[in-house]
């Protein structure tokens, strides 16, 4: 079993692509996902920086090529993605070792665009507990995301990184910030109601801006807010008259086509008599009609323009990241056991099931040519077995050894390779089936997946598995 990542990011893919392949809803994406026979597990994580898809497979070749595939057909809806590049030419490719620290960085927020900010680890709580959900995450993936909340939790807990935090949110005011020296007499206009826009609330009343109008699909969703920032409450309905009103423009909203149109904003601009209205899209995909930025008078900041912001806060934080890489290091070494003793005792079975299919096809055919009583017959079957153990001991002890070395799963994989293990050719290989179905049934007695409601709030986890560290945190 081996951990696939493909993916793309705020470093890799420009806003335009990557509002290209985001998808709110990853259920129906998922399941047909996992219905190929490449595919045993999958995670979806589409946020307003990245597209991931983290999967468990035996055929990593094919199900590379199978999440390409997917990115276009279902992600990309056949599109290609915009510009003359291709596909490829944005997404990022990890496997394994190198999959498993990826997830663990960018729980911890150490690979956000944003260094620190909180919003990451709820998003990839939410996309884990959709896929436990939809069934489409197994024992592997569940220990892999287990894994990633602790790890988060360590780096915040023991590092300053998360020290007055930052999110997109934040770094968007202080962007408009200095855009307007004084708030005072200005207005604004927040297009949606959740997290993200909350967070915008909460950065840009501290700045002094009291005059806060909020539109939203659900009117009551509105409200609340409204009520505990003393703002008003709006429809989407509205918005024209909205727009006259305001010189600030924060959204962030679901939505396939923009909602802040190229004709919407013109005929807003002309009412306003071409005072400017400044607007800030974290939308993704994108709120804003892109060409809204030709129009005079009109200014359009999305989410990938706030980088530059972003990157002082990096530096800032830089030696914060450094120890909170060493959490990751220790963290994904602890993951890299936990999988080579998953992959150690299938493999170590594997071969002494082979071992003995042989041994016992082998003296069935010869025991009746050699006329034995049954004494003799059962001398030499203990005679046959205890050669064969004797000849299994040294690399068996050796398998089990290597669960502890970071080598472990290339030994394992030589192992499967000298002795021919994945061959359905080979000799012994009838025994596979048998053998399979048994580890099966025990893997669901014992490795059921966790409920994903255990990992609110950034607790201790417990993680997955037939083969559970004893040093796990309960």
């Amino acid at each position: 079993m081996k951990i696939l990542l493909l993916g793309m990011n705020h470093r890799s893919a420009p806003l335009e692509v990557r509002e290209h392949y985001a998808h709110p809803d990853p259920g129906p994406a998922l399941q047909k996902l996992v219905s190929r026979q490449e595919i045993e597990e999958a995670v979806l994580v589409s946020t307003c920086n990245r597209v991931d898809l983290v999967v468990t497979t035996r055929q990593p070749e094919a199900a590379r090529h199978c999440l390409l595939s997917f990115f276009h057909r279902e992600l990309g809806r056949g599109e290609h993605p915009p510009g003359d590049r291709r596909l490829d030419d944005y997404v990022y490719e990890y496997r394994e070792r190198e999959a498993a620290r990826h997830v663990f960085r960018v729980t911890a927020s150490i690979d956000s665009m944003v260094v620190g900010e909180p919003q990451i680890l709820g998003q990839m709580k939410d996309s884990y507990r959709a896929a436990v959900e939809l069934h489409t995450c197994g024992p592997v993936l569940s220990r892999l995301f287990q894994r990633a909340f602790a790890t988060a939790k360590r780096v915040r807990n023991e590092t300053r990184i998360a020290e007055r935090p930052v999110s997109v949110a934040r770094v968007a005011v202080d962007l408009a910030r200095q855009i307007f020296e004084d708030f005072s007499d200005k207005a604004a206009l927040m297009v949606g109601a959740g997290e993200m826009i909350e967070m915008a609330l909460t950065a840009i009343q501290r700045e002094g801006l009291r005059e806060v109008r909020i539109a939203n699909r659900t009117h009551s969703r509105a409200e609340g807010l409204a009520l505990r920032y003393d703002a008003s409450a709006h429809e989407l309905g509205e918005l024209d008259e909205l727009l006259l009103r305001s010189d600030i423009v924060l959204s962030c909203i679901g939505g396939d086509t923009p909602l802040l149109t190229y004709d919407r904003v013109r005929a807003a601009l002309r009412a306003r008599r071409h005072r400017p209205i400044f607007f800030i899209d974290i939308g993704v995909p994108r709120n804003v009609d892109a060409r809204v930025n030709e129009l005079d008078d009109a200014f359009v900041y999305d989410i990938d323009d706030l980088q530059e912001v972003a990157a002082s806060n990096a530096e800032q934080r830089q030696q914060e990241s450094s120890r909170g890489e060493l959490i990751v290091a220790e963290e994904q070494q602890r993951f890299d056991g936990w999988m080579a003793a998953l992959h150690a005792v299938p493999t170590i079975r594997h071969l002494r099931s082979r071992a003995e299919a042989v041994r016992d096809g082998e003296l069935r055919r010869s025991l009746h040519r050699l006329g034995l009583d049954v004494g003799q017959r059962e001398a030499v079957e203990a005679l046959t077995r205890a050669i064969v153990n004797k000849i299994l001991h040294a690399p068996l002890s050796n398998l089990r050894a290597e669960t502890d070395r970071e080598e472990s799963l290339a030994m394992l994989e030589a192992a499967r390779s000298l002795f021919s293990l994945d061959d359905p050719g080979a000799p012994g290989a009838h025994a596979d089936e048998e053998l399979r179905d048994e580890l099966l049934r025990q893997r669901m007695a014992t490795a059921g997946v966790g409920d994903p409601e255990d990992f609110g709030g950034g607790e201790d986890t417990r993680a997955v598995g037939s083969l559970d560290d004893p040093e796990e945190e309960a």
